[in-house]
């Protein structure tokens, strides 16, 4: 979190390692979580963390700038969970999955008994076709799991270069957190 720089010395370790430790959470606990459509508390204790500090920062310039760029975090973070959310309710899913299957199975009933070959073989086909295509939009509805699958490359970087600020502004501190976001132990 670059805002982190213009806050005074005394709560700027603490900014800093709320962001590396919220970018940890995010990509280790939330993201996978985010693949069953679900968020994970871990990344709100880091953002009560940064509102804790925020409110010794009351009154001084710095406020008003430390608050937007949170509130574009938290946004930013509300936008993930949303698009995690699967758009297409199951039961319509079971819908699309048990028309055609019916269409497939009814139209392998009325297919001839003898030279069918060419029918058979564009059942089979068409089959095909309707079955990937409704792969593809179940596994489109859910971007963080399955063959489609988003990375978190962004948090990633993010979580290196806070990782890389905090280290050189603070080399003698250590992070609150482990290599997965959760606060250690006091």
């Amino acid at each position: 979190m670059e805002t982190a720089e213009y806050a005074p010395e005394a709560q700027h370790a603490q900014i800093q390692s709320a962001a590396v430790c919220y970018a940890r959470a995010v990509r280790t606990q939330e993201w996978s979580a985010m693949a069953d459509g679900k968020g994970s508390p871990a990344p709100s204790v880091w953002s009560a963390d940064f509102r804790t500090t925020f409110r010794t920062l009351d009154g001084k310039p710095v406020f008003g700038m430390l608050i937007a760029a949170d509130n574009k975090r938290s946004d930013e973070r509300e936008e993930l969970l949303t698009q995690a959310t699967a758009s297409i309710p199951s039961a319509i899913l079971w819908f699309l999955l048990a028309t055609p299957t019916i269409t497939v199975v009814a139209l392998g009933v009325c297919l001839p008994h003898r030279n069918n070959r060419g029918q058979l073989i564009t059942l089979v086909v068409i089959t095909a076709l309707l079955t990937t295509a409704l792969c593809i939009i179940r596994d489109v509805d859910r971007p963080f799991g399955g063959i489609i699958n988003v990375d978190p490359v962004a948090t990633t970087e993010a979580e290196r270069q806070a990782t890389r600020d905090f280290t050189a502004n603070h080399p003698a501190s250590e992070l609150p957190c482990d290599a997965e976001g959760n606060r250690r132990a006091a």
